[in-house]
């Protein structure tokens, strides 16, 4: 139920990389192409995926590059309460995410309204807000119509 994108190919990962400073790896590699492929995925289907590509590589490694590339704003880590951290590639945008209350599938969801109006606090109490997250809870279409069935 995630957000279908063009995964971009290899040499778009490098450039990525380099623009934000950091070295070219096979393991960054992997991880960039892994959360490309799959939307709002968690850390151990990361890690299934980038060792599909590489072969053996260690949680730590993973969760390394996962940590220096969310530190370099290439990837979002987003954590709905109950749910286990996942990563995404689409960042710098303030979209929020709709849960599924049975599958616990995740999907964006754009900002409803003008370019961020959920920026704007009711009473922000001196702070300068730079990013809001909103979290909509409901259900799937599978897990709706398995409700009604």
């Amino acid at each position: 139920m995630g957000t279908l994108c063009r995964v971009p190919p290899t040499s778009d990962f490098e450039r990525m990389l380099r623009e934000v400073a950091l070295r070219v790896t096979r393991p960054r590699l992997a991880v960039l192409a892994a959360v490309h492929e799959h939307p709002h995925a968690d850390t151990d289907s990361i890690i299934g995926a980038v060792r599909t590509g590489l072969g053996d590589v260690s949680h730590q490694a993973v969760y390394d590059v996962l940590r220096a590339l969310t530190t370099a704003g290439l990837l979002r880590r987003i954590q709905p309460p109950g749910s286990v951290a996942r990563y995404e590639a689409r960042v710098g945008d303030n979209h929020h995410h709709v849960v599924c209350r049975g599958c616990g599938a995740i999907a964006d969801v754009d900002c409803a309204v003008g370019p961020a109006p959920c920026l704007t606090a009711s009473d922000a109490h001196g702070f300068t807000i730079d990013e809001a997250e909103v979290v909509y809870w409901g259900r799937c279409p599978d897990c709706t119509t398995a409700l009604s069935s």
